[in-house]
């Protein structure tokens, strides 16, 4: 598959299973995540990769945000089992630095950029994921147990497998509805 190839038919997939990748394959994915676009040479970024126990772990971490939040049964029950819809999950921090030409907003793009990118390199090497967000990962039980400090912030949780059925096709859109000219 080639570059531009796999950037105008991306596609989430939500069907995930076993194996997640390894070895040459995941530290492709994560030197992709580092090639993220990096003003100042900051690094904002950190990766926090959940696979077998750390799977849950990261379940535990959830279900302690939503029982702090005194959620009802189904949603705890919801989070709990969230980590489990793929063998592997990263959670992606936008790690801040104070900087006075590179605010907080571009380090989180930039952490943004990363999850895109190793969300890419997995489909390249024959993996697939998809992103979540959600309110848990403002949550601070969710950030205390990630160890975020400051203006750290959680981006995404990119979760990565093998796919479990074939991807839609991309719809078609109108591209003047997104586009002017100044």
């Amino acid at each position: 598959m080639d570059a531009l190839d796999l950037l105008l038919n991306r596609r989430s997939i939500a069907k995930l299973s076993a194996p997640a990748p390894e070895g040459q394959v995941l530290e492709n994915i994560i030197r992709a995540g580092l090639r993220a676009p990096d003003h100042a040479a900051l690094t904002p970024w950190r990766f926090v990769i959940a696979q077998g126990e750390g799977l849950n772990k990261l379940s535990d971490i959830l279900v302690k945000a939503a029982e702090a939040d005194n959620s009802d049964e189904a949603v705890v029950e919801k989070v709990k089992n969230a980590p489990f819809r793929a063998p592997m999950v990263i959670t992606v921090i936008a790690k801040v630095t104070e900087h006075d030409k590179v605010p907080a907003l571009e380090q989180y793009l930039s952490a943004g950029c990363a999850a895109q990118a190793m969300q890419m390199a997995a489909v390249a090497q024959g993996f697939q994921g998809f992103w979540r967000s959600g309110k848990w990962m403002f949550h601070s039980e969710v950030h205390q147990a990630f160890g975020l400090e400051g203006d750290d912030e959680i981006v995404g949780f990119l979760y990565l497998g093998t796919p479990g059925c074939t991807p839609m096709k991309v719809p078609e859109r109108d591209l003047s509805k997104f586009v002017e000219f100044l």
